[in-house]
């Protein structure tokens, strides 16, 4: 079972920031200047115990962060972008939501379709928090509920689904379990922007029973599409049939035509069935024309001789 989620964002401690920091410098600064003016050494101790406590209420979040401050355990105030203050010792950030497109990546492996068929799924899950009061109270981790709750839908939708709606109907898929996650994460706060299903894996087994089928169709409309195309030319012989009984001028033509694209070629050879020579005529018009064949061939050989 994969299971992938981002960094949490949910950070107690964070390095001091520079306002932090000068809260404590300058208290001690201002305690070490009346140290060496009064030669006491209790100035500058007070001094560094004020800049201790006044360290802790600067606090500064980045444009996408929000902080869940907390007043003796209760919840206070959303803040931030930017520089903010809390009561030191009494207020306390519990969470940084980060409120930005967060990618999540999960998976369901040997999940058993409609039909009995073991798949397994990836797939990656676009979401970000719109309201972080919620993240941050309704949910103890909001990045690992939203990616178990992911996997379950996706299991779930698996589980209800043929595999050919799986394989075909991708689109549909995603889109519904985009509508599954963003039902279940709505109350945390969280809102799903889509689903995207990156591979179905099934068993090899399977994968070559599906490529046979797959061959076996196509050899099957390849026959189909080929004898449609015989229906067809044998319909065209059957009128160009009819057309030269009932014409025996155009038939005599064609014949000739044959005669002329056999011969054209010099030293040609065509060879053509006594019946279609008897029922076309065409004794007459192959005697003339082995005749003319024969003269043309005598021709270039004496115009060769005198060449020569």
């Amino acid at each position: 079972m994969a299971l992938v989620t981002p960094n949490s964002t949910m950070q107690i401690g964070r390095s001091p920031n520079i306002v932090a920091v000068a809260s404590l410098i300058l208290p001690a600064l201002v305690g070490l200047a009346f140290t060496i003016a009064a030669r006491s050494p209790v100035p500058v101790l007070v001094g560094v115990g004020i800049g201790l406590v006044l360290m802790p209420a600067p606090k500064v979040a980045q444009q996408w962060e929000r902080g869940v401050v907390l007043r003796l355990g209760r919840f206070h105030a959303m803040c931030g972008p930017g520089l903010f203050w809390v009561v030191p010792f009494i207020d306390q950030i519990s969470n940084w939501i980060d409120q930005r497109t967060i990618t999540t990546s999960f998976a369901a492996e040997q999940t058993l379709t409609s039909d009995t068929v073991p798949v397994s799924v990836d797939a990656v899950l676009f979401w970000m928090v719109h309201d972080a009061q919620k993240a941050a109270l309704e949910v103890q981790d909001y990045t690992q509920a939203v990616s178990w709750a992911a996997q379950t839908a996706l299991r779930d939708i698996i589980g209800r689904t043929a595999l050919t709606d799986l394989l075909k109907g991708r689109e549909k898929i995603e889109a519904e379990l985009q509508h599954l996650i963003d039902e279940r994460s709505n109350p945390w706060g969280v809102t799903v922007q889509s689903v995207e299903m990156r591979d179905v894996v099934i068993p090899g087994a399977l994968q070559d029973a599906m490529s046979r089928e797959a061959q076996a169709a196509r050899e099957k409309q390849a026959r189909i599409i080929l004898g449609q195309a015989e229906l067809e030319i044998a319909k065209s012989f059957q009128e160009a049939a009819r057309s030269y009984h009932d014409d025996p001028t155009a038939l005599h033509l064609r014949a000739m035509n044959m005669l002329y694209e056999g011969l054209k070629e010099k030293g040609a050879l065509m060879l053509i069935p006594s019946s279609a020579v008897e029922s076309m005529g065409m004794g007459g018009l192959m005697g003339a024309a082995a005749l003319q064949q024969q003269r043309l061939t005598e021709f270039g050989k004496s115009t060769d001789e005198k060449v020569g």
